[in-house]
């Protein structure tokens, strides 16, 4: 998170709005946190510019659980859903997916190694399924989908690692979600978006804490709700506002990525990237070395000059860096700079 939010966070901590209660301590039921609530809520559509006609859940379980839960509520008996495959999180979706009915794994990059994203153009998605569903950033292959587009059949989507990263078209989607913790806030908050004429599909009788529509209804507030995690991405959220909005923030990222990106791209090979450049990433940063040896002595030596967990996964290799909307250009110009002088005494 930027020193501002983190900062402002500090100034309540022990006292929010001069109530003498940190966040923490409040009822879920008070006035104070339902204004904190209505306020995150109201301050997200304002940045996503998300119409009156979709429902913003905060919830808990993270981006798991919705993996779970959406064809749990919109895969009916007899109906087949379509899933788009592009790196990790896609296939975990499948996944889940298809322990509650049919699904047609439509697109799969496997084969590929989950080096690219195809234009969303070029895919065909049949017109009788009840959804499509696809991962719009993969974090640990570095690739992305670039832009939206409308379709035939309901659309869901997973954009847990670039939600609010860029300007989107809302009106695309039926249901978004996304764990908080890459771009708006701290880990524990899941949020959802969700088309009221989509809604209104989901079963009438489900177990209370996967009934989006009894979600709904209450407000996010059914159970306790994460109330810390709302009120910082409520903070998060009036810092993208204050810098100009998705637009602006979007430049900067573009701005940011490119500098790494040059240093792999003008390296001579010592730095490959793992996708395609049609597909990279403006969140992460995926690249290998020559050999494994060297990619440990990068990964130490870049720690010792406060460079943390840039180990890429153990499914790709290599290295990774994440530079979510919080991380400062200047880190980038120090990474990207570090990257040239360690290609050069090597």
């Amino acid at each position: 998170m930027p020193q501002s939010v983190l900062k402002d966070i500090q100034s309540e901590f022990m006292s929010w709005n001069n109530t003498g209660l940190n966040v923490m301590e409040m009822s879920h039921r008070s006035k104070n946190f339902q204004s904190i609530l209505d306020n995150s809520r109201d301050s997200l559509r304002k940045l996503m510019q998300i119409p009156d006609n979709y429902h913003i859940l905060f919830l808990q379980g993270g981006a798991s659980m919705q993996n779970s839960m959406i064809p749990m509520s919109f895969l009916p008996e007899g109906s087949r859903a379509s899933y788009l495959v592009t790196g990790v999180w896609g296939k975990k979706s499948y996944q889940a997916a298809k322990m509650v009915g049919e699904v047609d794994l439509t697109l799969d990059t496997s084969d590929s190694g989950y080096n690219f994203c195809p234009s969303l153009d070029d895919i065909n998605v049949p017109n009788d399924v009840a959804y499509m569903h696809y991962t719009s950033n993969e974090t640990i292959q570095g690739v992305t989908f670039q832009g939206t587009r409308e379709w035939n059949v309901p659309v869901v989507c997973d954009m847990s690692s670039d939600i609010a990263s860029k300007p989107i078209d809302v009106n695309h989607f039926d249901l978004i979600y996304a764990g908080a913790q890459k771009n708006m806030g701290p880990s524990g908050v899941t949020i959802v978006i969700i088309k009221d004429s989509f809604l209104q599909k989901a079963p009438e009788k489900t177990h209370p804490m996967f009934d989006y529509r009894l979600l709904v209804e209450n407000g996010s507030m059914y159970n306790t709700p994460p109330t810390w995690g709302i009120y910082v991405c409520g903070k998060m959220v009036e810092w993208l506002l204050d810098l100009g909005g998705l637009p602006v923030i979007e430049k900067i990222n573009q701005e940011k990525a490119a500098i790494i990106y040059e240093s792999i791209d003008q390296s001579d090979g010592f730095y490959t990237g793992h996708a395609e450049k049609c597909s990279r990433s403006l969140m992460n940063i995926t690249f290998n070395l020559p050999s494994e040896e060297l990619s440990k002595r990068f990964i130490a030596e870049a720690g010792e000059k406060g460079f943390i967990d840039l180990k890429g996964h153990r499914s790709v290799g290599g290295c990774r860096t994440s530079i979510y909307n919080a991380f400062p250009k200047e880190g980038c110009v120090l990474l990207a700079e570090f990257m040239q002088d360690f290609r050069k005494k090597c």
